[in-house]
């Protein structure tokens, strides 16, 4: 660990991870989701790997859900996102793909989350905006987070980059993120890996990290 002025500087994984100080966030794994991805399977057992360990090591843990209005609470920036990504010229035809109770927006049963876990909804792609989550880590003295789930170029990128604007270190398990678009993922983490604020491991090295003695 290194210090100066008496703050500490968290250097290697072990420490970044260490459960102390860090929370774990799976992000958007749910039905609807994983099931436009070409991986979902392969991710979502990657996935799951990294949230035993982070159980077992005692990490707090945090998951998100996209949630979709009903159209007559949809304003104009929704509607735009959402026929954008449905292909809809006309917002008459465009469908609320996650509505609250629909089957598509629950989190995959593989991943199930504990009674002590939290489970945050949202209809941005930051897991910060509009959620507790930054006054809860910061509530628990959490100061990195680490980040698991899909999508990598849609809402993992960007709350890595909100995450350190909040003053958090994003630990991103590369193999553990899944994509819907593979060169659209790729750009994302080759600018997240310029900007230097997110840390990048992968499912082997981090559960070296966490298994401790």
């Amino acid at each position: 660990m290194k210090s100066i002025f008496g703050v500490e500087i968290p250097d290697s994984l072990r420490e970044l991870t260490d459960p102390k100080g860090c929370g774990l966030i799976v992000y958007d794994m749910q039905v609807g989701i994983i099931g436009q991805i070409e991986d979902g399977a392969a991710i979502t057992d990657r996935v799951k790997q990294v949230l035993e360990v982070a159980r077992a090591s005692g990490m707090r843990v945090f998951h998100t859900r996209h949630l979709s209005l009903p159209k007559q609470l949809m304003g104009a920036f929704q509607f735009r996102q959402a026929m954008s990504w449905q292909r809809q010229e006309d917002a008459e035809k465009v469908q609320p793909w996650f509505l609250r109770d629909s089957p598509g927006f629950q989190i995959v049963p593989e991943l199930e989350p504990l009674p002590g876990e939290a489970v945050f909804d949202k209809i941005t792609m930051s897991a910060f905006e509009g959620t507790p989550l930054a006054i809860a880590l910061r509530d628990c003295g959490i100061r990195s987070f680490l980040i698991i789930g899909v999508a990598t170029e849609i809402g993992i990128d960007i709350t890595c980059r909100h995450g350190t604007d909040l003053g958090f270190i994003p630990i991103l398990v590369r193999d553990a993120c899944g994509a819907g678009h593979r060169d659209a993922a790729e750009r994302a983490l080759q600018t997240l890996e310029f900007l230097g604020d997110t840390v990048f491991t992968d499912t082997h090295a981090l559960r070296i990290a966490l298994e401790r003695p």
